[in-house]
């Protein structure tokens, strides 16, 4: 399976200067000075989560999504940040639930295949690969669908070719 030799061909992961890496399926900075100048115009402070995620700066992304989840303790996108955060303190079983929580909540929404999507690639970066495909398939399946933003299918697509390689290498 060929990569992309260079991050300018990575799927797009939902913020300026940052993209989905190919090989991981994590999000990474590709560009720190298109993220800093983003993050300095954004009103949103679930952007700058975002971002400390992305950064590894995990203590600081817990105290910023517990002030935002005071003010927003049902939103989606901050709910599918906690699951990650849990995921980086290898709390597998607990991140694990919330994405089973978020999947039950979003089933037949819009926003369904984007915690579709999260739950895959959350299964991949733990090695759990099998489930990491049926996730991701999915995902894909309802964003083709709903003839979702190219962005998204193009970045479905390159998460399940990888998931589907490593799956075949381990057989």
């Amino acid at each position: 399976m060929l990569l992309a030799a260079s991050s300018s061909e990575w799927p797009e992961a939902g913020f300026t200067g940052i993209k989905i890496n190919p090989e991981s399926l994590l999000p990474e900075v590709v560009n720190a000075e298109s993220c800093a100048a983003a993050l300095a115009a954004s009103t949103d402070p679930a952007d700058l989560i975002y971002v400390r995620l992305v950064e590894g700066r995990t203590a600081e992304a817990a105290e910023l999504l517990a002030s935002a989840r005071c003010r927003q303790p049902s939103a989606i996108r901050l709910r599918l940040f906690e699951a990650v955060l849990l995921r980086m303190a290898n709390r597998l079983d607990a991140s694990a639930e919330l994405y089973a929580q978020l999947l039950a909540e979003t089933q037949g929404t819009l926003q369904e295949a984007a915690v579709l999507q999260h739950q895959g690639r959350s299964h991949f970066a733990v090695g759990n690969i099998a489930a990491a495909v049926d996730s991701l398939a999915a995902a894909l399946d309802l964003r083709v669908a709903a003839s979702d933003d190219a962005a998204l299918i193009y970045a479905s697509t390159v998460a399940l070719q990888r998931a589907r390689h490593v799956l075949e290498q381990a057989s």
